[in-house]
């Protein structure tokens, strides 16, 4: 569960550190406060977009940390473990962003994607924001949705692959049908130049001996003459230097019995006139073995002019012709399996099969899920003042499929008893779609793995005593989860375990919001104020402790 968040200097707030408890929260306090700052703070930890609007005015960048409890998030620590991020049961998330709106991101101190930040936040939170069911009015969103409650993604991704081989063997086999006497001719003019340089041999380890050894035959005669003049000065001359180190070395050695300070200039000298024996010794093995041989240059100079013409003829390096036969090659089978109606046909013929193999286990899936979610969103809208009504989802038939599968989805509702269920953009007003959001995030996210999730102002357009059976429900949900709720109904709050108030605070200069813990008393006031408003009075203040004494 979500432990700490600690903020700087994000939006309207200079420094706050919140610490967090389990079951169900409310954030509450005047509108503009602040309370959805802090929603879009984590959102903006967990990965969500980020720019220079974030940092607090007259600041230089905006950091947001957040602390996690993977016990009951065992994804995020596999994810971890396989990322060698083990954080031994704890997770520290960290983002910040400066002024020219880019950002970095941290797990537990090691930078990370953004994505890989992504990642990690899909098991640890689900946020809910106020607007969410405007979303719903979508039907990407609506599929989106039932694919999600269900966990089909993974399957909705093998799907989506099955389709995109299926549409390209589609679209080869219509190349290869309507183009084949340009592939002829294309292929017969490929499969000459791949012959030619086959038959070359040629690779470019070759190309860097050829011009070795090339080098070194054609001034064969000046490294014979050069050994040889080498020698005569170093050891065959009459003054030949090996003989006079030499007896410099037996003179410095006699003297040195007569002062020791000429020992060590002996011991160069002596040194010196081994090293240059051994020289000496290298230029005659060499002398020996180096020779003139006209008919091996003569060799070399036909093979490299062979190498150059092809490279001309191909308008490349001698070094690039290697790489220009892999490519012709490669294409010379792409060709070939373009030219093959009857295969790319087999192959369109397989690749559809697997595809709709694949899209018709989606559709099994979905059709269970959508039977279930069915049933589930409508026995929670009979508690929020939708009785009769009936929530559905359709599965409409898609001509021929589509990367998604052989259907569209479709969110229906009905709102009495034996009417017909009709789309939900068409028939819902405002309020009742805000209810029916409210009903359908209650249900997946019962299913849902996280173990924090956050509800922004869902509740908005619900009062009275539908308000109430919001707050029993998320008062439920809070026993199994941690669930943090953003709301502005008196009815809601006095069901949290736990509560927050946040308000806004002018000082010279600029405006923070602050959050403050509410103890028993503080929360008998809040609540009395989210009932009376400005005036409160002993009445709403016992009606306040009322509504607390009865969750």
């Amino acid at each position: 569960m979500l432990c700490r968040l600690t903020i700087r200097d994000f939006v309207l707030v200079d420094r706050l550190e919140l610490d967090f408890q389990a079951g169900f929260g409310t954030l509450t306090g005047e509108t503009g406060a602040g309370k959805s700052i802090l929603v879009d703070a984590l959102a903006f930890a967990l990965g969500e977009r980020a720019d220079a609007g974030l940092i607090r005015t007259g600041c230089e960048r905006a950091e947001v940390n957040a602390e996690f409890d993977l016990e009951g998030a065992p994804a995020a620590a596999d994810w971890l473990l396989a990322h060698d991020m083990d954080g031994q049961g704890a997770l520290l998330l960290r983002r910040v962003v400066d002024a020219n709106g880019r950002s970095r991101a941290y797990l537990n101190g090691s930078p990370v994607t953004v994505q890989q930040l992504r990642e990690v936040a899909e098991s640890l939170v689900d946020i809910h924001g106020q607007h969410a069911h405007q979303s719903l009015l979508r039907g990407e969103a609506q599929r989106a949705l039932l694919d999600a409650h269900a966990r089909l993604q993974p399957l909705l991704a093998d799907v989506a692959a099955a389709w995109r081989s299926w549409r390209e063997a589609r679209t080869m086999l219509d190349t290869a049908s309507s183009g084949l006497k340009a592939l002829a001719i294309e292929r017969e003019q490929l499969d000459w130049q791949v012959r030619e340089l086959q038959a070359l041999g040629f690779s470019a380890e070759e190309w860097l001996v050829l011009n070795e050894e090339h080098k070194r035959l054609a001034h064969a005669t000046s490294l014979v003459e050069g050994a040889q003049f080498s020698l005569q000065v170093l050891a065959e001359g009459d003054a030949a230097c090996e003989a006079q180190v030499a007896a410099v070395a037996n003179r410095l050695e006699g003297l040195s019995e007569y002062d020791p300070a000429l020992s060590e200039v002996a011991i160069l000298v002596e040194s010196a006139r081994t090293e240059l024996s051994e020289a000496i010794s290298a230029l005659r093995r060499y002398a020996d073995r180096v020779e003139l041989d006209p008919r091996r240059l003569a060799e070399l100079d036909r093979r490299i002019e062979a190498v150059l013409g092809v490279a001309r003829k191909f308008r490349c390096g001698p070094e690039d012709l290697p790489g220009l036969l892999t490519r012709w090659q490669e294409r010379l089978a792409v060709l070939g399996d373009a030219a093959d109606i009857a295969g790319l046909t087999a192959r369109v013929a397989s690749t559809r099969q697997q595809y709709e193999q694949l899209a018709q286990r989606l559709s099994g899936s979905r059709a269970m899920a959508a039977d279930g979610l069915g049933r589930e969103v409508s026995q929670v809208m009979q508690q929020l003042a939708l009785s009769g009504g009936r929530f559905e989802v359709g599965l409409l038939p898609v001509d021929g499929g589509n990367a998604a599968g052989f259907e569209q989805v479709e969110f229906r509702i009905a709102g009495l008893a034996g009417s017909e269920p009709r789309p939900l953009a068409k028939v819902a007003s405002g309020g009742e779609i805000s209810r029916i959001s409210l009903a359908i995030q209650v249900v997946t996210s019962q299913a849902a793995r996280v173990p924090t999730l956050i509800f922004d102002e869902v509740d908005v357009g619900i009062g009275g005593g539908v308000a109430e059976v919001v707050g029993r429900l998320l008062r439920e949900l809070g026993a199994e989860r941690q669930v943090l709720c953003v709301t502005h109904l008196p009815q809601v709050a006095a069901r949290a375990n736990w509560q927050w108030q946040v308000s806004k605070i002018s000082k010279v200069g600029y405006v923070h919001s602050q959050v403050a813990v509410l103890d028993a008393e503080a929360r008998v006031e809040e609540i009395a104020r989210m009932l009376g408003g400005i005036e409160i009075t002993a009445l709403t203040r016992q009606h306040a402790r009322e509504m607390l004494r009865l969750s």
